[in-house]
């Protein structure tokens, strides 16, 4: 047995703190928050970012970046993911929006090259990186506008 594991059960239960309960209690009346300001009050607080009327530092420092909406509804595919639709002639939008390889709110789709495909295909009405448009020419197929 050591001094360190000896505990008086009646102690071990702390009282909590009962605050503007008169004189006796050690915190009647302002209740331990001081004399009038705005802490002093019912629902006075200052946020975690205030810095006592000077301008904040989320204000001072520059404003930077931008983030387009446009991309929202632009996609790209990958050559590898063309392997899963390779039995349609013709790979345009609305094959791919039919096979669910991009959403149905996307209006520009851009192939890029990863991966390899089997068959030669062809790509209609959609943009593709020279990689893709050299690797698809050569292996038969052919990329209109």
């Amino acid at each position: 047995m050591y001094l360190n594991v000896l505990s008086n059960s009646i102690y071990i239960k702390k009282k909590r703190k009962r605050i503007c309960r008169g004189i006796g209690s050690g915190l009647g009346k302002t209740g331990g928050r001081g004399h009038k300001g705005q802490k002093s009050r019912s629902g006075g607080k200052v946020r975690k970012s205030f810095e006592g009327g000077q301008t904040p530092l989320y204000r001072r420092i520059p404003k930077f970046g931008f983030t387009s909406r446009k991309k929202i509804f632009i996609d790209e595919i990958r050559l590898f993911e063309l392997n899963r639709i390779s039995h349609f002639k013709i790979i345009n939008m609305s094959v791919l929006k039919k096979t669910n390889l991009i959403k149905r709110n996307i209006r520009y789709v851009k192939i890029i090259k990863m991966g390899m495909i089997e068959k030669p295909i062809v790509i209609s009405g959609l943009s593709v990186t020279k990689g893709v448009r050299s690797y698809i020419e050569s292996i038969g197929g052919m990329i209109t506008n």
